[in-house]
Order: C-alpha cells, then sequence, then structure tokens
C-alpha cells in the first residue's frame, strides 16, 4: 500500500471577497498533524486578509467530510508529549476559527466522524447534505472527545452532546443534527447545498466587514477561555492514548479499516 502520510493539501481560493479553504486527504479527508497546521495557517491567513469577507471551509469529494484524526498518527504515539501534541493539532484549527474575524461558512457534503464533527461545529453557520450523518467515535477506542467537545456542545447543547459521545458507534442524521443546532439547513443533493452557500456568501461579501466581525465576537463571547481549555483537554487525551486499553482499541480500529 502506497504511503499516504503526505498526500494531503490545503487548497485555498479568493475570489470577489470569498475565501474558500479545500482540505483533502486520500484517507477519507482525515487530518493527519501536518495537514491540521496547514489548516491553521490558512484560516488565519484568510482572517488577516484585508480582501477577505467571509470564509467557506470545505473538503474535497462527494462522500465523506472529514474522518477525524490520522489513525496512523495516533497508533504511533509512545509518550505524553506526542500524545498531547497530536491532540492539539484540532485545538489549533478550532481557536483559528473562533479567533478569526471573519464569518466561517462550513459545507458539510458528507459523513463527519470525531475532528470532523469538530470542525462542522466550529463553523459559524454550517450547510450540509442528508449524506452529513455524524459520529463522535473517540470513546470507542479508548479516549473520548475531549478537545472537540467544547465546540460540539456550544452548538447542540450538553445533552446532545453527551449523546453523541457516549453513542460512539452510532451514526446520527444530517435531519438530527440540524434539529440540534449543529446544522443550519440541509439539503438533498450536493448542488442544491452549493447554491444556496454561494447565494450567502455573496451577501455576507457585500455586508459591512466590522459590523460582521463584532457581531461574529458576539457569537463567540463565551469562549475567550479556549485557548487554555483545550490545551488542558488535549493533555487529558495526551494521557489517554498511552493506555493499554486505546492502544488495543486503535489496533482493532486498524485492523477493521
Amino acid at each position: 500500500m502506497p504511503n499516504q502520510a503526505n498526500q494531503g493539501r490545503i487548497d485555498f481560493l479568493v475570489e470577489e471577497g470569498v475565501a474558500r479553504i479545500r482540505f483533502y486527504h486520500p484517507a477519507h479527508n482525515s487530518m493527519p498533524g501536518y495537514l491540521l497546521s496547514e489548516l491553521t495557517q490558512a484560516i488565519e491567513q484568510a482572517g488577516n486578509n484585508d480582501a477577505v469577507r467571509v470564509l467557506v471551509l470545505e473538503s474535497e469529494g462527494d462522500r465523506t467530510f472529514c474522518a477525524g484524526a490520522s489513525f496512523d498518527e495516533l497508533a504511533a504515539i509512545e509518550d505524553f508529549e506526542t500524545g498531547k501534541r497530536f491532540f492539539l493539532g484540532f485545538a489549533n484549527v478550532i481557536n483559528a476559527m473562533r479567533r478569526c474575524p471573519k464569518f466561517i461558512i462550513g459545507r458539510v457534503q458528507g459523513k463527519a466522524i470525531g475532528g470532523g464533527v469538530g470542525l462542522a461545529s466550529a463553523t459559524d453557520y454550517c450547510f450540509a447534505t442528508e449524506a452529513a450523518a455524524v459520529k463522535l467515535s473517540e470513546l470507542a477506542v479508548g479516549i473520548g472527545p475531549f478537545v472537540v467537545g467544547p465546540a460540539v456542545e456550544r452548538k447542540v447543547g450538553k445533552a446532545a452532546f453527551a449523546q453523541l459521545a457516549i453513542h460512539a458507534t452510532e451514526w446520527q442524521t444530517a435531519q438530527w443534527a440540524k434539529e440540534k443546532g449543529l446544522f443550519q439547513e440541509v439539503f438533498s443533493d450536493i448542488a442544491a447545498m452549493d447554491a444556496h452557500i454561494d447565494q450567502l456568501c455573496k451577501r455576507l461579501a457585500a455586508s459591512h466587514p466590522e459590523a460582521m466581525c463584532r457581531l461574529k465576537s458576539v457569537f463567540w463571547e463565551d469562549a475567550a477561555h479556549w485557548d487554555q481549555l483545550l490545551d488542558e483537554r488535549a493533555a487529558v487525551s495526551g494521557q489517554l492514548v498511552l493506555s493499554g486499553y486505546a492502544k488495543n482499541a486503535i489496533q482493532a480500529f486498524k485492523q477493521k479499516s
């Protein structure tokens, strides 16, 4: 099997005030550490670009939006510092999305798992198709959705977050995610979703930048402590991943996939 470690990429395009940040990895758009780092940088770059009024976060393909963290990297963790650094990858992306002064629109065309649910949750307004089922699988591999948890809970509430976290092997439908507030709009197909995303982006690109920036600050005013919180959560996951239970569960998962 070819090495997929460095086959992912981030595409960045700015047109008429809209930045489209698209990520891709051959393993169902999973996110190894280097790709998370590049995604963090792309979001920060768009946030600092005066030509950008609004961002769209999307992935390539028509099936999986994001399969979460790279299991190859997860299985290779042998010490706490490496483990914490691994889990800080998603923490850094979520905090970059939170701090970005521009609205971030999510485009979720397919299934979202683990960290992929975290990415969708950290957008300011999220579109999805009916194929966009969601699952927080972390507990099933002996860890738990500690890093993405604050972003998910902020969108869906503690009860729905607990449902996702506890039922770690069960999918919830896109309609469920809409009812809980993770997705704002759900469409039958990608074309219909993209048409509505384009319409919204055109309206936002013509809106007052300072007004949108201040409004985003209001949306996120309860999350000012997340730099410290997500660092602490990454430490929890970095410790748990070293357990024998987690290592066995991760290996079993890899053999099935």
